[in-house]
């Protein structure tokens, strides 16, 4: 009985792969013959589906920049950003977007230290960092098995500085993994989605207007109490208050 579930289940995985794979070829297949609003559908199917991957948000997003919505275009080039951060072609589609949009917004400067760690940071993935972690310690015990039996005075030099390198090795691997997880599974981030947004001074429409931001620009949820309010804050240090409806989180 046992062993008929095990060829079940196997079959259903099986079932399962190829209607994935089946899946993404005809959403690649509605993007190459410019059916995009076919490939938009497919592709947000998969995702609702499937779950989340870089892949499909990249084909997404590159299936909205051809229908000229450059809003969610860039929602889901950021959202594929999240999960392969290193992407230099995510990253290119991403930044020419931007390009695009009304509000060219100015980040204000970091001190070279914090842009130098979020760039080592976002040079591999959550995944790739978890695997660089786990070799960086295997190689590590290698270093102190050599330290501690080696019989020549310079294998155990090399054993403890390459265990030592190696620990740093194994820190950073493990901090970095744990800032993308938190990059992920926080996501303060959202994409204004509606033409024009008035940012207000309070969560009141007969709140003062600040200032005003247009579609695709990317700001930071900071108050996300209130369902139909949030407080957000723009890259350039800006704050206010928008309507729930008018963004979308990354």
């Amino acid at each position: 009985m046992k062993k008929f579930s095990f060829v079940i289940i196997c079959i259903m995985l099986a079932a399962q792969s190829i209607w994935a794979a089946n899946s993404k070829t005809e959403a690649d297949q509605a993007y190459q013959a410019n059916d995009f609003a076919k490939a938009i559908t497919l592709y947000e199917e998969i995702l609702n589906t499937q779950g989340e991957s870089a892949d499909i948000y990249y084909n997404l997003g590159n299936s909205y920049y051809k229908t000229d919505d450059i809003a969610r275009a860039i929602l889901n080039y950021e959202r594929a950003l999240l999960l392969a951060p290193s992407d230099a072609d995510i990253r290119f589609n991403l930044e020419m977007a931007r390009s695009k949009t009304v509000d060219q917004i100015t980040p204000t400067s970091e001190v070279f230290i914090v842009t130098w760690i979020k760039s080592l940071t976002n040079s591999r993935s959550e995944s790739g960092w978890a695997s660089t972690g786990i070799v960086s310690f295997l190689l590590m015990l290698a270093c102190l098995i050599l330290y501690i039996f080696g019989r020549k005075i310079v294998l155990k030099k090399i054993g403890f500085i390459g265990a030592i390198v190696l620990l740093i090795v194994v820190v950073s691997a493990n901090v970095f993994a744990s800032a993308q997880k938190e990059e992920i599974t926080e996501r303060s981030g959202a994409i204004i989605i509606s033409p024009t947004v008035t940012v207000k001074s309070t969560p009141d429409e007969s709140g003062t207007d600040l200032f005003v931001i247009h579609e695709g620009a990317k700001v930071f949820v900071e108050d996300n109490s209130m369902k139909t309010w949030k407080e957000i804050r723009l890259e350039d240090g800006k704050k206010g208050w928008l309507p729930a409806q008018t963004i979308e989180k990354i």
